[in-house]
């Protein structure tokens, strides 16, 4: 099956060796976001920022691999501080208002890249259409 690499100028460059997005049989996978603006530049104001500026990033990789929230499946949400978990949820919750929400899990982990507070990766199906 081949693979299509994902790109957009509305989401932060890949900070490694991986795409923003591989798109493969209707599957577009989406790497875990960081609360990076698009310029590659950290956003201020911690978890609640961190988060509006993912959400944001992860709606610009979507609509570049012709998908929006609606066709997200998947979410994993990655906290440095489970502390955290209700004020992301609430950023997380408006990108899905109005819609059925995708499956999700959402685990603390030691350290994140660059040293956020989160990241939040997202799996959504277009069929045919990706």
């Amino acid at each position: 099956m081949p693979k299509k690499v994902i790109a957009t100028d509305g989401a932060p460059a890949a900070l490694a060796s991986y795409s923003q997005a591989t798109a493969a049989g209707g599957w577009v996978f989406c790497s875990g976001q960081i609360g990076l603006d698009p310029s590659g530049t950290l956003v201020e104001g911690g978890a609640v920022a961190e988060a509006t500026q993912i959400m944001a990033n992860l709606g610009a990789v979507l609509e570049a691999a012709g998908a929006s929230f609606a066709d997200v499946v998947k979410c994993t949400i990655f906290l440095a501080d489970m502390g955290d978990f209700g004020a992301v949820n609430e950023v997380y919750s408006k990108a899905f208002e109005g819609m059925d929400p995708p499956a999700r899990a959402c685990v603390a982990v030691k350290t994140l890249p660059k040293n956020v507070q989160v990241e939040i990766e997202a799996i959504a199906y277009v069929g045919d259409a990706g």
